[in-house]
C-alpha cells in the first residue's frame, strides 16, 4: 500500500542545518579531502585580502588540541550591525550562506570565494570556531559552537554563544579565526601537516611578496614546526622549484597583462621531458581539470610557436603547422588567472567555465608570447624550443602509425596484445575489476583463486619500461604495455578515452620487496603519465597482501605488518609459528582469494592525487634521470615492509 506524501513531507532546512545534513555538497567529502578544505576556505578569505592589496602577510597554524588558526593582517571583517539582520557583520558572515562582500567587485578586484558559504560552511562542520577582529584600534571577539539539543537530540550547528564583543585596544589589525572540526561529521580529524604546507607554500608562489607563515605546533622536530615562504619571483620561482630536478633548456618565459576586468600571469619553462605539466589557477583556486583559461592559453602557444617558425623558415610552405602537443612537450607552465566573476563548476571549484576568458587569454599570450620570441635575445632559445617540436612531431606521427598497426592485428588476430590476460566472464565495467600480478607464479594462484565472475587476472612476465624516461613510441613498443593498454580498451595519450574503460579497478598486485616496490613505481607512472584520468577518477589501487600468517593448531592470523604480528602472537600464546611470505607465489590459490582478492574483508589502497605539483615532483624524483635526488627520498622516506604509511581500505568492514 502506497505512504501517503504531502507537504508536511517536505522538509525545511535552516540556517545551516542544510550544510550539516549534506557536507559533501559543500567540501566535496567528509574524508581527509573535505576535512582540509576547511582550512582552504578560510585561507582563500586571506587571501583575497591580499591579492587585493590589504594584506602582506598570512599564518597558518595547526594547534596540538587538533584545531587549525588562520591570521592575516587585512582590514578585518566588517563589526557593524547589519541593517537587516539586526547583528555584526562577523556572525553574518559566519551563520549565513551566501553572505559576503564578494558578490560584486567594490571590494575585491578578484576572488576565490565567490559562493558567500566558505566561512559558513566551516563554522556549520567545526566543534567551535573562534574568530578575533583587529579593526579600527579595537579588538573584537566572537566564539560559536555546534552542539545537542537535550530535547530534540538534533545539532545545532554554529550557533554564537553570545553577541560580538570588544574586548580591548591594539594597534593590530586583521583577522584571526581559529576552528576545530567536528568528530560527528568526520571520518578523521586530523590535519595533515604536509598537506597543509606545501599548500601554503604553493600559495606563496602565486603571491608575489606575500609573506606566509606555517606552523604545525604537533611537530617535535624545531625545523619542521615553522617554515616561511616569501617568493619575490612569484610563478618564475615556481616553475624552477617544479623543475629543480629536472634539466631544464630554458629559463623561465614569464609575461603577464589584464584586458577587461581579466588578469594573466604565466611563466614557462622547457627541460629535456617528453611530458607536459600545465598547472592552472584562478583567483589563487587550483584548477585541476582545466578550464576556458587553460584552453586560451594553449591555442595561444600553438599559434604564436607555428607564426614564429614560419616567420624564420623552420616550417616550410608545403610543411603543416605543429600540434599544440608538440609544442608542449617537455613544457612546465603556470598559467595564473584573475577573473572578477569566476564560474566554477562546483564548489569545490576544479574547473572554470567562463566563455569570455578564453579569448581574453589567448588574445593576452598570443601578444606577449609573439614579443618575446621576435626579440633578437631570445632566438637561441625559441630555435630551440621549435626544433624540439619538430622531433616531437616526427615522434608523433611515429607513434600514430604503430597505434594503428596495433589496432590492425587487434581486429585480425583476435587481441594477441592481450598476452596472457585471463578475463572475467561480466559484461558490467562497473562491477568488473583487472588485477595486473607480478610473475606467473603468483598469476598462477590469482587465477585459480580469484571470482572469475568479475575479477581479470593480467601477469606481468617481467618489469615494463620506466615510462618517464621514454618517448610514446617507445612505450607502445613495449609488450607489457601493450597488454595492459588493450586490456583496459581506452588507449592512451592523446587517443585516452575513459569512457571505454572495461574495469571499474586496476588492481596493482605486486610483492612486499623491493622489487615490488619498483614495480609499483613503474606501474603508477606509466598510469600518471598517459592515463592520469584513470587515476584521478579513482580507478586504480594497490592491493595488499599479507607480509606473515602466525599459526597455532587450527586457528591462523594473517598480519599486514609488525603491529599486527605482535598482536596476533600475544593472541595466541606459546607454541605458535609464523611464517614470511617473501612472495605473493609463496601463497596458495585459497590464501590469496582469502586475504588480498575476497572483497569481504581484502585490503587495498586507492591511489589518488591531491597535490598534482607534489605528485610531479616525486615522479621525477623517483623516476627520473638524477641519482642523487632519488637517493636522497628513498634514504629518508621509503618503507618496503609496512603499511603505515598509506590508508587502506579494508572492504566488507
Amino acid at each position: 500500500m502506497a505512504k501517503t506524501y504531502s507537504a508536511t513531507d517536505i522538509q525545511v532546512l535552516e540556517g545551516l542545518d542544510a550544510v550539516r545534513m549534506r557536507p559533501g555538497m559543500y567540501i566535496g567529502s567528509t574524508g581527509s579531502r573535505g576535512l582540509h578544505h576547511l582550512i582552504w576556505e578560510i585561507v582563500d578569505n586571506a587571501i583575497d585580502e591580499a591579492s587585493n592589496g590589504y594584506a602582506t602577510e598570512i599564518a597558518v597554524t595547526l594547534k596540538k588540541d587538533g584545531s587549525c588558526e588562520v591570521t592575516d593582517n587585512g582590514r578585518g571583517i566588517p563589526v557593524d550591525i547589519h541593517p537587516q539582520l539586526g547583528v555584526s557583520g562577523v556572525e553574518v558572515v559566519y551563520t549565513q550562506l551566501h553572505a559576503g562582500g564578494k558578490f560584486n567587485n567594490k571590494n575585491y578586484a578578484y576572488s576565490g570565494g565567490l559562493h558567500g558559504v566558505g566561512a559558513s560552511v566551516v563554522n556549520a562542520l567545526s566543534e567551535w570556531v573562534t574568530v578575533d577582529v583587529f579593526r579600527d584600534y579595537s579588538h573584537y571577539f566572537i566564539r560559536f559552537e555546534s552542539y545537542e539539543d537535550r530535547k530534540t537530540g538534533k545539532i545545532v550547528s554554529g550557533h554564537a554563544v553570545a553577541p560580538l564583543e570588544k574586548v580591548g585596544n591594539t594597534r593590530k589589525r586583521g583577522t584571526q579565526v581559529c576552528f576545530k572540526p567536528d568528530p560527528r561529521v568526520f571520518e578523521d580529524t586530523r590535519f595533515n601537516g604536509d598537506t597543509v604546507r606545501r599548500r601554503v607554500r604553493e600559495l606563496a608562489y602565486l603571491n608575489r611578496g606575500v609573506r606566509f607563515v606555517f606552523m604545525d605546533e604537533r611537530e617535535k622536530d624545531e625545523a619542521r614546526r615553522r617554515r616561511e615562504y616569501c617568493y619575490e619571483g612569484g610563478l618564475a620561482d615556481f616553475v624552477r622549484y617544479l623543475n629543480t630536478d629536472k634539466n631544464t633548456l630554458t629559463e623561465p618565459i614569464t609575461f603577464e597583462g589584464r584586458r577587461d576586468g581579466t588578469l594573466l600571469r604565466v611563466a614557462i619553462q622547457y627541460t629535456d621531458s617528453y611530458t607536459e605539466n600545465i598547472y592552472s589557477f584562478v583567483n589563487n583556486v587550483p584548477t585541476g581539470e582545466g578550464g576556458t583559461h587553460e584552453t586560451g592559453f594553449k591555442a595561444a602557444v600553438t599559434k604564436a610557436f607555428n607564426d614564429y617558425a614560419r616567420r624564420v623558415g623552420l616550417l616550410k610552405e608545403k610543411d603543416n603547422n605543429l600540434s599544440g602537443e608538440d609544442f608542449r612537450e617537455g613544457m612546465t607552465a603556470v598559467v595564473y588567472a584573475g577573473v572578477q566573476k569566476p564560474q566554477f563548476e562546483g564548489q569545490t571549484k576544479g574547473r572554470l567555465g567562463n566563455t569570455e576568458v578564453r579569448p581574453i587569454v589567448e588574445a593576452i599570450c598570443l601578444e606577449q608570447l609573439s614579443m618575446y620570441l621576435d626579440d633578437l635575445k631570445n632566438q637561441e632559445v625559441a630555435q630551440r624550443i621549435v626544433e624540439k617540436a619538430v622531433k616531437a612531431a616526427r615522434v608523433r606521427e611515429a607513434a600514430r602509425k604503430a597505434r594503428d598497426v596495433a589496432r590492425q592485428k587487434n581486429q585480425l588476430e583476435a587481441a594477441p596484445l592481450v598476452g596472457k590476460l585471463s578475463s572475467c566472464t561480466g559484461r558490467n565495467w562497473r562491477e568488473n575489476e583487472l588485477f595486473i600480478v607480478e610473475g606467473d607464479s603468483a598469476g598462477g594462484s590469482a587465477k585459480q583463486g580469484r571470482d572469475r565472475r568479475f575479477q581479470a587476472i593480467l601477469p606481468l612476465r617481467g618489469k615494463p619500461l620506466n615510462a618517464e624516461k621514454k618517448r610514446i613510441d617507445q612505450v607502445l613498443a613495449n609488450e607489457e604495455f601493450r597488454s595492459i593498454i588493450t586490456a583496459l580498451g581506452t588507449g592512451i595519450g592523446e587517443d585516452f578515452d575513459i569512457s571505454h574503460l572495461k574495469y571499474n579497478r586496476v588492481i596493482i598486485l605486486s610483492d612486499a620487496d623491493q622489487d615490488g616496490a619498483h614495480i609499483r613505481a613503474i606501474l603508477l607512472t606509466f598510469f600518471f603519465r598517459y592515463m592520469r584520468e584513470l587515476v584521478t577518477d579513482g580507478h586504480v589501487y594497490i592491493g595488499m597482501p599479507p607480509l606473515y600468517c602466525a599459526k597455532k593448531g587450527a586457528e591462523h592470523i594473517y598480519c599486514f605488518d609488525d603491529k599486527e604480528l605482535a598482536r596476533a602472537t600475544k593472541k595466541l600464546g606459546r607454541g605458535y609459528t609464523v611464517q614470511r611470505y617473501k612472495g605473493l607465489g609463496e601463497m596458495n590459490p585459497e590464501q590469496l582469494w582469502e586475504t588480498t582478492m575476497n572483497p569481504n574483508g581484502r585490503k587495498m589502497v586507492q591511489v589518488t592525487i591531491e597535490d598534482l605539483a607534489e605528485a610531479e615532483r616525486r615522479v621525477t624524483v623517483l623516476m627520473g634521470d638524477k641519482v642523487e635526488p632519488r637517493r636522497e627520498y628513498i634514504q629518508e622516506y621509503a618503507n618496503f615492509n609496512h603499511v603505515d604509511d598509506f590508508e587502506p581500505v579494508r572492504e566488507g568492514e
